[in-house]
């Protein structure tokens, strides 16, 4: 007999949230209820084999449903290269880690980040540090908020 969830189509579990830049790639998961978001890590990007062992890595550690990318969309809600390009990124770990992906806009996900480090009283070096785990978090709580 399938659960009410399951009968709507709806998962359980976690939801990995990825901030793909060129250099790194922002990591946050949120809790098996799909209420909380915690930053878990930044990658340092090397190539794309190396890249998707260390997803697989913390795939593996997490058991996500499923894996939410931030997109900047263009003001108009177009996509420009940068976009055309983590999409492109998007489809090779959809494929290699056989798990869902969805997207999100992400256009100001660092902005707010590095506001919210800012406040906190953060000092520059270590924003730096932070500041791609902290967008994929923003990414992340927005995508569950906006289910609830």
């Amino acid at each position: 007999m399938k659960t009410p969830d399951e009968k709507q189509g709806k998962t359980s579990g976690r939801t990995i949230s990825l901030d793909v830049g060129t250099k790194t790639i922002g990591v946050a998961v949120s809790d098996e209820l799909g209420i909380t978001a915690n930053g878990v890590c930044t990658i340092r990007r090397e190539n794309e084999k190396k890249d998707l062992a260390q997803l697989r890595d913390v795939i593996e550690q997490y058991s996500p449903c499923e894996i939410l990318v931030g997109i900047p969309y263009n003001q108009d809600g177009s996509l420009g290269s940068r976009a055309k390009s983590i999409k492109k990124f998007s489809e090779r770990i959809r494929d290699s880690l056989e798990l869902p992906v969805k997207y999100w806009d992400e256009s100001f996900s660092t902005k707010i980040s590095e506001q919210m480090l800012i406040d906190a009283g953060m000092g520059r070096k270590k924003r730096k540090r932070v500041i791609d785990k902290m967008a994929a978090t923003v990414i992340l709580e927005e995508y569950l908020l906006s289910r609830n």
